[in-house]
């Protein structure tokens, strides 16, 4: 069996695409690309597809991953292409490569994210910005399947920034998974100030690991700063 990882962009108003919503349209795609894919056993066979740290629904993004098991070889690159072909408007693949050994997870630990934010000078950014990175702890809150959840958002922020009137963030990946719509619930904790006239837009512009002195994010595959190759996954 082969194993293709798969990066893929969520654009325009495909980013209000659900993940559930993503699974059908990919499943769906696959077979009408003619992608001889492997299949799980037992009662009820299904897809061998990965799909680590989805994005939520409502963010773009321009590095989503996962990974397909294939029944016979193929070439990625014409996989790409009939992908790409089969998928709706807005979910574009962006690159399909052979997998290797490790867990593609293990490789995604960090996310960079830009938040655009309409109607705020950079100067009130910039205030809002201090005034979080000053905490220690900033508790949010979120509501999850299992009713609301209160945690703890501020250790996962790496890095925040202030760019061209938007905030660039980067997001350590743990348990609860911490979001930049809980970062900004954070902001408005620490800066009441701070009024949001539109709804914020979120995009995700790379995954990966971090490198910590340069932060610079090393895409799964991809030469880190220091010259390893870093593996790429199969299940």
């Amino acid at each position: 069996m082969q194993w293709l990882r798969v990066r893929y962009a969520k654009r325009g108003r495909a980013r209000f695409t659900s993940h559930r919503d993503f699974g059908r349209a990919f499943e769906r795609a696959l077979r009408r690309a003619g992608v001889p894919m492997a299949y799980s056993s037992g009662f009820s066979p299904h897809p061998r597809i990965s799909y680590p740290n989805a994005s939520p629904t409502g963010a773009a993004s321009e590095a989503e991953y996962l990974e397909i098991g294939l029944a016979a070889p193929c070439d990625p690159a014409k996989v790409r292409a009939a992908l790409g072909a089969a998928l709706p408007q807005g979910l574009d693949v962006v690159e399909v490569a052979v997998g290797r050994p490790g867990a593609l997870a293990d490789e995604l630990t960090v996310s960079r994210w830009q938040v655009d934010l309409a109607g705020l000078s950079t100067a009130t950014l910039q205030a809002a910005r201090e005034a979080f990175l000053t905490r220690d702890a900033i508790f949010v809150q979120r509501m999850t399947k299992n009713g609301m959840r209160e945690f703890d958002a501020r250790p996962a922020v790496l890095r925040l920034e202030v760019e061209d009137g938007r905030l660039t963030m980067i997001l350590a990946h743990g348990t609860p998974l911490v979001r930049p719509d809980d970062v900004l619930d954070g902001i408005r904790t620490t800066s009441p100030e701070l009024v949001l006239t539109e709804a914020p837009i979120l995009t995700r512009l790379a995954q990966g690991r971090l490198d910590p002195e340069s932060g610079a994010i090393t895409e799964p595959g991809h030469p880190d700063p220091g010259g390893e190759v870093r593996r790429e996954s199969k299940l």
